[in-house]
């Protein structure tokens, strides 16, 4: 049996004694009945929200500061998928343990919205460190990526996330024929707010020189915002998509090597992962760097900063990188 499929059957086992309930799922919801959607994270949650607004029912299924990479669902949680009428997910693997129970879900006739699959997934970047092209020859072949060719951190990108409540706003209205257009236009003037914010982060970034627009990063999070707003990412202390990885010493060694070669001058750390990795890496390799944290994979508290919107981690991210990257030292 498939390391995960313990876990989440045994969860679907519990939540069916519950009795079935439910909405009419993977159909238009019933006249008067309210639209039910469940969202795997907090980033996808408060774009739904902003779609949505008090017109449907949304349950976000991972707390703040939690790792997508490793979340489990709880039996309830799993019994709210299978009752939902959509399911909003970045996939791409990113939510790796809830493969399944969504699968399951699926199966039972609920809709599934993965958003990362269809707003133009990018490939991974090739070869991950490359300081020594001979130094890992006795690998296993692993591309290092761990787990799949697509890069799921598509929403680092806002002109794909406003692809993406464009999306939502579709299905939506598949659900809910009466308010086809309520959801059209929701959706809509969302969009067009993200797309704004996608003007106003590449304004934000303007000032920085084409020969510091360098990224290294916790884990390959950033393609996306690489290729939105023209930087490299040159490297990344877990050296593979996925939070679930470990660097190996000669991965760390070559990184610093990279840091080193290519005067870059700041490390950029993430919310939901201890910073000791980069910040051991900066100190014992002797570089002149600042560690940085970013919001990558979840928001924060409500009220704790302007990390608790998408479009406000979008702006705070901005704002560091772009500080971090004009820091002399």
């Amino acid at each position: 049996m498939p390391r995960l499929a313990i876990p989440w059957a045994l969860g679907l086992i519990l939540a069916a004694c519950g009795g079935e309930g439910g909405t009419a799922t993977g159909q238009q919801a019933e006249a008067g009945e309210r639209v039910s959607v469940v969202v795997t994270t907090t980033i996808l949650g408060d774009v739904v929200r902003n779609v949505v607004g008090d017109a449907a029912d949304v349950e976000v299924l991972m707390p703040i500061g939690v790792d997508p990479h490793s979340f489990e669902p709880s039996a309830q949680q799993m019994r709210a998928m299978r009752d939902a009428d959509l399911i909003v997910a970045s996939g791409l693997l990113l939510e790796e343990q809830l493969t399944g129970p969504i699968e399951s879900a699926e199966a039972e006739g609920v809709q599934v919205l993965s958003v990362g699959e269809e707003v133009d997934p990018l490939p991974f970047a090739e070869g991950g460190h490359d300081d020594d092209d001979d130094a890992h020859d006795d690998d296993d072949g692993d591309d290092g990526h761990g787990y799949g060719e697509k890069d799921p951190h598509f929403w680092l990108d806002p002109v794909r996330m406003a692809e993406g409540a464009r999306l939502l706003g579709a299905e939506l209205a598949g659900l809910d024929a009466d308010a086809i257009d309520d959801w059209t236009a929701r959706a809509e003037d969302y969009a067009g707010e993200l797309e704004q914010l996608s003007s106003d982060i590449e304004e934000q970034l303007a000032g920085i020189p084409e020969g510091s627009r360098k990224l290294v990063t916790n884990h390959e999070a950033f393609g996306y915002f690489a290729e939105r707003y023209d930087f490299e990412v040159v490297g990344a202390v877990i050296p593979g998509g996925t939070t679930l990885e470990e660097p190996s010493a000669a991965d760390l060694r070559d990184l610093a090597g990279i840091i080193d070669r290519e005067q870059v001058p700041a490390i950029f750390t993430e919310t939901t992962q201890p910073a000791r990795l980069a910040e051991s890496l900066a100190t014992e390799a002797d570089l002149d760097v600042q560690v940085v944290e970013l919001y990558t994979e979840s928001l924060s508290e409500d009220g704790g900063t302007d990390g608790d919107t998408y479009i406000g981690m979008m702006r705070i991210n901005a704002q560091r990188i772009s500080g971090a990257l004009s820091w002399t030292g």
